[in-house]
């Protein structure tokens, strides 16, 4: 497939940012979750132990995927909507961002950026978003480790999620339970677990009034 290059590039997708293309994240996704290849995972998703266990299992072709099919599912991933920003005109809003700024939340959850060049579609070129996030790998302690490196990223580094949309999950998902692996009830719980280079601006979210870390999270909550 065109997306293939061979060589080493910057991680943008999945919690360890080990994806580079949005065309990998969802060969990868099929891959590892559905075990189903493509042009770009040749192979079936099996350990050893399943092999053994199961032996040679009947598939749906190799690749399972066809190429068309497969760049019309990457070509609605990329085309999907961003949600719009809720009651950003609030006083309280408005001063969560302030507080935001202030612990420096911003230094990793970036407000804005402007995307590259795409040529399918090309009309995702040079857009200004909003995601807050700088889509990098950040050490963010022995609380949230998981101990497992994947391949550059070391068991207690993780990508910066967005944040946009994110006061939309109760509404999508019918839950509010975040990070990697849920253990967070919702965001201020998401906010408490962060450490390592996350820890001062946690301390200073902890010694806000509670007036302001609701005010922050209001803030967080419209985006």
């Amino acid at each position: 497939m065109g997306f293939q290059n061979t060589k080493k590039v910057i991680g943008r997708f999945g919690w360890k940012a080990n994806q580079s293309t949005v065309e990998q994240q969802t060969a990868a996704a099929f891959n590892g979750d559905l075990s189903i290849t493509s042009s770009l995972f040749q192979s079936e998703n099996f350990t050893e132990g399943q092999k053994t266990k199961y032996g040679t299992l009947s598939n749906g072709g190799s690749p399972e995927i066809e190429d068309k099919i497969f760049q019309d599912v990457v070509f609605y991933i990329k085309a999907l909507a961003v949600p719009g920003r809720r009651n950003w005109a609030d006083k309280e809003v408005v001063n969560g961002k302030t507080l935001f700024l202030q612990a420096n939340c911003s230094g990793c959850h970036i407000a804005k950026m402007v995307t590259g060049k795409s040529d399918s579609p090309s009309y995702l070129s040079a857009q200004t978003i909003r995601p807050y996030t700088d889509l990098l790998l950040h050490d963010m302690g022995d609380g949230l480790a998981d101990n497992r490196p994947d391949y550059e990223a070391t068991g207690t580094e993780w990508r910066t999620a967005p944040l946009w949309g994110i006061g939309l999950v109760k509404t999508v998902n019918k839950h509010t339970t975040l990070l990697h692996d849920g253990r967070a009830r919702n965001t201020e719980e998401a906010i408490l677990w962060h450490g390592g280079e996350a820890e001062k601006s946690k301390q200073v979210f902890m010694n806000f009034s509670r007036s302001d870390r609701d005010a922050l999270l209001k803030f967080i909550d419209s985006l």
